[in-house]
């Protein structure tokens, strides 16, 4: 899930993206990795919310759009249904999701 929020006052986008409960059976940690952090797999950790779902907020600049996927407990490497497209990973034969702000 990704939910979007754009800031009147700057020329960004306030993005929440989150992991539902069920896709992530037993998971401990899980992490947003992408453009946005270097592709640093400990950078943006999720946090558990109360119903089970891992999350984290992102303020992320206007006009433009970043390669991202989930990392969960260090091994498991997700992408996001609800994510705006996806793009052949330069580094693997997966695809990394996009979202396009």
């Amino acid at each position: 899930m990704i939910e979007k929020t754009y800031l009147k006052t700057k020329p960004q986008c306030k993005v929440k993206f989150a992991l539902p409960a069920e896709q992530l059976e037993g998971a401990k940690k899980v992490y947003l990795v992408g453009d946005f952090n270097g592709w640093d797999e400990t950078a943006t950790p999720m946090r558990k919310q109360k119903t089970g779902v891992f999350a984290s907020t992102l303020n992320l600049d206007k006009d433009q759009h970043y390669q991202f996927r989930y990392l969960v407990d260090g091994q498991t490497w997700l992408n996001d249904e609800a994510a705006d497209g996806y793009q052949q990973s330069p580094i693997s034969p997966d695809h990394n999701c996009v979202v396009m702000i």
